[in-house]
């Protein structure tokens, strides 16, 4: 589970073929967050606390994208999946009128959520994240292929253990404009170490096609509930042209650009995501 106190109470819930465990912290207004692939709850460390003083009930899941401590080998881990994934922990929690944060491929899955399962979901904030023919992005799109040879998750799990190898574009170089701290990387690269996990990674990797995007971004026109584009202007991976894009699909979104910012909005900029989220869910 993710190790940051900052995020709240420990805690996890039953799905029909699944066990979240998550963090939460705070009363009012729910906002849920959803984070991407090889990371955890830990990636809102800095931004959970300030929404949580305003008064909001935030709630952070591990989600099962290969940083979780929890596998499930029962789930349909397929994008669709996790999305539906996503809605039952929704209904379980029994949380209406949802702000829903997401990120990297997180982003691609809420599209799925928003599109297939809108109905307890209040607005939306859009962070860097896979859209339209970008699932996965140009720079990691060898991953989803890679792991389809037997033995790959495994050799790229150990990889990853090294710093330097962790900071070249192709693993969380590009991703943040400075390095994250050893603590927190050890919470989002360790889980994989257990071939459970591991599993469960492959999965989803194996899975992902950019067909669902493009089929998404045809259907969010239907989305009239407000969206938040809080995107990174100088974001090497999800250039700043995709949340325009993306403005343009959906009928009632804003567009706003955080600076000094890559993909990972939530671990560079988290006092500027936190004001731009609070700003948003009180107008």
């Amino acid at each position: 589970m993710a190790l940051s106190d900052s995020l709240g109470t420990a805690k996890s819930v039953r799905l029909g073929r699944a066990t979240i465990d998550y963090r939460e912290r705070g009363e009012g207004s729910p906002i849920v967050f959803v984070h991407g692939l090889l990371v955890n709850a830990d990636l809102w460390r800095h931004v959970v606390p300030p929404l949580a003083e305003a008064g909001h009930r935030c709630i952070a899941p591990d989600w099962p994208l290969g940083s979780h401590s929890t596998p499930v080998p029962d789930a349909d881990l397929t994008p669709p999946g996790l999305a539906g994934l996503i809605a039952e922990f929704l209904a379980t929690l029994d949380l209406r009128e949802v702000t829903i944060v997401a990120n990297d491929t997180g982003g691609a899955l809420t599209q799925l959520l928003m599109t297939r399962h809108p109905e307890r979901i209040a607005r939306v904030v859009l962070t860097p994240s896979d859209c339209f023919d970008q699932f996965m992005p140009d720079l990691f799109a060898p991953l989803a292929k890679i792991t389809k040879v037997p033995g790959a998750t495994w050799l790229l799990a150990q990889a990853l253990r090294s710093r330097r190898v962790q900071r070249l574009p192709i693993a969380l170089g590009w991703l943040t404009k400075r390095p994250i701290p050893k603590e927190i990387t050890d919470s989002y690269l360790r889980p994989a170490l257990r071939r459970a996990i591991r599993r469960d990674a492959r999965a989803f990797t194996t899975t992902v096609h950019k067909r669902y995007t493009i089929q998404a971004a045809e259907e969010l026109k239907n989305f009239g509930k407000p969206v938040l584009i809080a995107w990174a202007a100088q974001d090497k991976v999800f250039p700043m042209s995709l949340a325009h894009r993306l403005a343009e699909v959906l009928p009632n979104a804003t567009v706003t650009a955080i600076d000094d910012s890559y993909t990972f909005v939530p671990e560079d900029q988290p006092a500027e995501l936190a004001k731009a989220i609070a700003g948003f869910v009180a107008d």
